[in-house]
């Protein structure tokens, strides 16, 4: 057994020599992981998972690193650290080199092993995830944890679906069938379910189990068809659930060690169709035994009790077993070691009894041995030996000849009769029954000592000529041909080797020596005759070909004639790649294995079962390109057929044409050492050789003189750079020497510039001295600057008040005296009203007037109460839109200098709103004056009247009622004359007024104006001292 410690190496060889796992454990090799400080400390594999292929798997340590492990490559990388625990790996996506990895805290993410960059990372669960199902297709996947499982699409990463379900319930395990669209979900209480995958439509449920053999299921497994459930628990009985009937059909019980159920997984085989009938069980015991469900019998377990298995899984062609034992190690088991003794083929039917040889018989040599198992022959002594072998070939010559048997045991008629039955040997068994026909002796010894001698001369530069991007085929492709080299001089100079060895290369590269016995015995028996015409190609053997073509097709042998188109063309190019060029692995594997099984000859009519197979498009070809074209690419031919027609033809072609009459035949190699390989010209290759050497000391002498004339050159070309290097120096001290002298005259200019600048800084320094306190006086004077601007604000702020008091006292003035006005009218008035009431009302004169008079001095004090309201409240709404004007045009100037022309725009608005204001309030009075006006007019014409009227009474009492009528009818014409005559009057008045006050207005704009501009003046004379300060200080 073999073992690997990872440590902290990233990636490397999984085992350093060709594994041989014992039969008793199967164990191809255990890989541990231990940090290399100071303290080793075991880092514990915890999930282990396979790809689809079944040849690599993924597996994640306790501390997060996830390794590939490529058993098919013998390579291990870390493609990821995660560096947390990981608690359930996928490894079979559709995307191959991508893996699903749930971390410890609850996430699930997806890796690529190529790139190792972080694909997606999907979140979810509140729980740890135990178990990752991917569907047949690979492209969704089932998480499950103890609460919940979630389906997810993996080409989106997104959740498609939540299984949520009551927490007393729990979920055991949700998984995918096997090849099949069905999801079956298994829960604590022991209810399986079964759900369609597109729709989640459920499908059908198990029953219960029944009472007597009852237990909680915790682990399941599924064969590959989809057709058996096996279900285990805390117990030693396996229920076995047929899912096709959706009953109950088997109980297994295990042996009585037994106790418990961890793990189940069926087995793959190959030749089952899916139906698995060898189940793993895991027990508590660490022990994982596989038994056959239909037998129940036990075949074979793995594991101990000093070294437990926790994990297990199996790859899905049932090649492997990847095991994580309890001490944190990963143990990977050989399937086929460990069915070895099962799988051991049932002894034979026959019996034999084998016959003392002749000779005078003794009481002890009658006994004869009868067994039931393999022939074995009783033991011979020296003497016998011969007499021995005589007696067996006359006991089996009744059967077969002698060359049909091997030594291990096949015979070759047999084989053929199986080739002929099934075309092809198989797969698994053709590199061991090749090996038995070519009779190959795996001289060891003999082949080191070639391989020992290294790389031949003619191969050294073999990748020039034929770039292989493999190095390893490459190297092994150079050791081969070199070792054939060594064995025979000819093959050195032969050109078509690396191509008829090629396919061999490639098909045993991993086995050198067979591979080089397999390209020696083809060389000595299929490649007769091939060299006696060498360096030509073998003209015996195209005429062999020839013939045999013209007997059997001569309509396509006179096509070639007609185009010139000769053997050398149309088989010698199928001959020396071996036919590797025009059939693919599996059809050039296919002709191989008759090749061996048939007499040498079998090659040859194999090219003209190709010609004759193929004559159809050869007989449309007319170029001699094509031809070309044709014998050195791959053609769409069935290979069956032509190996039909190669039996065909060496069946009915005539025994004096026939190849097998000139080739020999089979020869083995000779066991120990490789017999001498002399079928050539010898003179010819002696010539090449010799030629080659001379060319060779030739080519040396030349690289001589060559090299003497370059060690000439060299040390003219030495002398020639001492004495260049002899006059640069000459020159260097002297452009040193002007350069010297130059920097002294510009250290001297230098110094004369720094004195200059000297001066030059000394006068900056006294002229910033003189900015500096230009500056400290200005900052002094600032303060007071600008408390002088603060009185003249406030003086004009002051003046401003003192003109709107002298507005305000001369409109109260003007109020006052139409006040006085008003009351002289009204007194006017009731001097009238009362003077003709007295001549009528003489006793209650006084009463009356002292009546009149309270009303009068009523109605006044109403008058004076009405104009002080009016007064105060014009007042103030005056301070207050005045105070809101201040406070606006103070705001604007302390934060917003830069914007006189708002200012101007805020103060026209508001003179445009005081001038409508105006308006509107010049409007009222003139209305209210006309009204007034109205009333006084009907009022003095009332008045007139009256006395007109006391007037006409006392002089004509007796004509009241026509007067009466006459007053009716001139009330018609005087109000109106008298209204216009007031209405003209109060006219004037107003426009008077009106015209003061516009006066006044444009005053105060006039002013305003004249304070803004002063105020501009001001604050720009203010700018450009700032702006000249710090260029005085900077100069």
């Amino acid at each position: 057994m073999q073992s690997i410690n990872l440590g902290n190496k990233e990636s490397g060889k999984i085992w350093h020599r060709k594994p041989s796992p014992a039969t008793r454990d199967g164990i191809i090799v255990n890989i541990i992981h231990n940090t290399s400080d100071y303290l080793p400390k075991v880092l514990r594999f915890l999930n282990v998972a396979f790809d689809s292929s079944g040849d690599s798997l993924i597996a994640g340590d306790h501390q997060g690193n996830i390794y590939v492990f490529d058993l098919y490559g013998n390579r291990f990388n870390l493609v990821q650290r995660t560096s947390q625990a990981c608690t359930a790996l996928a490894f079979n996506l559709h995307r191959k080199s991508e893996f699903l990895v749930a971390l410890a805290d609850y996430s699930i993410k997806c890796f690529d092993t190529v790139t190792r960059e972080l694909v997606s990372w999907m979140r979810g669960h509140e729980s740890s995830v135990f178990s990752i199902s991917v569907h047949a297709s690979g492209r969704y996947a089932i998480t499950t944890s103890s609460d919940t499982a979630q389906l997810w699409d993996l080409d989106t990463f997104q959740r498609k679906r939540k299984l949520n379900i009551l927490q007393s319930v729990g979920i055991q395990k949700v998984f995918f069938l096997p090849l099949s669209n069905t999801i079956l979900s298994c829960f604590k209480d022991n209810s399986i379910f079964a759900w369609e995958c597109d729709t989640l439509v459920c499908k059908y449920q198990l029953p219960a189990p029944p009472e007597s053999s009852s237990i909680l299921y915790k682990v399941f497994a599924v064969t590959r068809d989809g057709r058996i459930l096996a279900a285990g628990g805390k117990s030693n009985h396996l229920h076995l659930w047929c899912l096709e009937a959706k009953q109950l059909f088997r109980i297994i019980q295990m042996p009585t060690k037994v106790r418990a159920i961890r793990h189940l997984e069926f087995l793959p085989d190959s030749f089952d169709a899916g139906s698995n009938q060898v189940l793993g069980v895991l027990s508590q015991d660490g022990i994982m035994r596989f038994v056959n469900i239909q037998t129940c019998k036990l075949l074979f377990e793995i594991g101990s009790l000093d070294e437990g298995i926790s994990s297990s899984a199996i790859s899905p062609h049932g090649r492997y077993i990847a095991s994580i034992l309890e001490n944190g190690s990963l143990n990977i088991y050989s399937v086929q070691t460990l069915t070895k003794e099962i799988n051991k083929p049932p002894p034979p039917l026959v019996k034999v009894i084998e016959d003392l040889p002749k000779r005078k018989v003794n009481s002890g040599d009658l006994k004869m041995k009868v067994t039931s198992g393999r022939v074995q022959r009783p033991a011979k002594s020296r003497e016998n030996k011969i007499q021995a072998s005589i007696l067996k070939q006359d006991l089996t010559g009744n059967f077969e000849n002698k060359e049909n048997e091997f030594s291990d045991g096949l015979n070759k008629k047999r084989l053929q009769i199986l080739l002929k039955g099934y075309g092809e040997y198989p797969t698994k068994y053709r590199m061991f029954i090749w090996r038995s026909l070519l009779q190959l002796p795996e001289n060891h010894t003999a082949f080191s000592n070639l391989i020992d001698k290294g790389i031949h001369v003619a191969f050294l530069n073999l990748q020039k000529k034929y770039p292989i991007k493999s190095r390893k085929l490459l190297r092994v492709l150079q050791r081969t041909l070199s070792a054939l080299a060594h064995w025979s001089a000819i093959f050195s100079d032969t050109p078509y080797l690396p191509l008829l060895a090629f396919p061999f290369v490639k098909l045993f590269q991993n086995n050198q020596l067979i591979c080089f016995e397999v390209v020696a015995t083809l060389l000595i028996n299929w490649c007769q005759h091939w060299f006696e015409y060498f360096p030509n190609p073998p003209i015996n053997i195209l005429s062999m070909i020839e013939n045999v073509l013209a007997f059997h097709d001569k309509e396509l042998l006179q096509h070639f004639i007609n185009h010139d188109i000769t053997s050398q063309l149309y088989a010698w190019p199928l001959l020396e790649t071996v036919f590797s060029e025009v059939l693919t692995r599996e059809e050039w594997l296919k002709l191989f294995d008759n090749v061996f099984s048939n007499h040498p000859s079998f090659l040859l009519m194999t090219v003209v079962a190709y010609n004759i197979c193929s004559r159809a498009p050869l007989l449309n070809c007319n170029l001699k390109d094509d031809f070309e074209f044709f014998f050195h690419h791959r053609n769409n031919l069935d290979i069956s057929a032509v190996i039909r027609e190669v039996y065909r033809l060496m069946d009915t072609t005539p025994a004096d044409i026939h190849p097998d009459s000139m080739l020999d035949v089979f020869v083995a190699l000779t066991k120990g050492q490789y017999p001498v390989f002399n079928q050539y010209p010898k003179f010819i290759v002696d010539y090449q050789t010799q030629e080659r050497e001379r060319i060779r000391n030739d080519q040396l002498d030349s690289l001589r003189e060559r090299q003497v004339v370059e060690d000439m050159q060299a040390e003219v070309d030495q002398q020639r750079v001492e004495d260049e290097g002899w006059y640069q120096t000459q020159e260097l001290l002297r452009k040193a020497e002007e350069t010297r002298r130059e920097m002294l005259l510009q250290e001297e200019e230098k110094m004369i510039q720094q004195r200059q600048k000297l001066a030059a800084v000394k006068r900056e320094l006294k002229v910033k001295e003189v900015h500096l306190q230009d500056a400290a006086r200005r900052r002094l004077l600032q303060p007071q600057q600008d408390q002088r601007e603060m009185e003249l604000r406030r003086l004009d702020d002051e003046i401003e008040r003192k003109n709107l008091s002298r507005n305000q006292e001369a409109i109260a003035k003007e109020m006052r005296e139409d006040a006085d006005a008003y009351k002289r009218k009204v007194d006017l008035e009731e001097h009238m009203f009362h003077r003709p009431i007295g001549t009528d009302q003489t006793q209650n004169q006084k009463t009356q007037k002292l009546i009149e008079e309270n009303l009068a001095k009523a109605e006044q004090a109403c008058l004076n109460t009405d104009w002080r309201i009016q007064a105060l409240h014009k007042q103030r709404c005056d301070d207050l839109h005045r105070n809101e004007c201040y406070q606006e045009v103070a705001k604007l100037l302390r934060k917003n200098r830069k914007k006189e022309m708002e200012v101007l725009n805020a103060v026209m608005e508001g003179e445009a709103k005081k001038w409508e204001e105006a308006e509107e309030k010049d409007f009222h009075l003139k209305s209210e004056k006309k009204a007034a006006a109205l009333s006084d007019a009907s009022r003095r014409w009332f008045l007139e009247n009256e006395t007109h009227d006391a007037l006409e009474n006392a002089q004509h009492p007796y004509h009241k009622v026509p007067r009466c009528q006459d007053e009716w009818v001139a009330s018609s014409c005087l109000p109106r004359t008298s209204q216009l005559k007031d209405i003209s009057e109060m006219e004037s008045l107003t426009q008077i007024s009106l015209n003061q006050r516009k006066t006044h207005w444009d005053t105060m704009e006039w002013d305003l104006m004249e304070r803004v501009r002063n105020l501009r003046q001001r604050l720009a004379t203010q700018a450009r001292n700032r702006c000249q300060t710090p260029h005085l200080l900077a100069t």
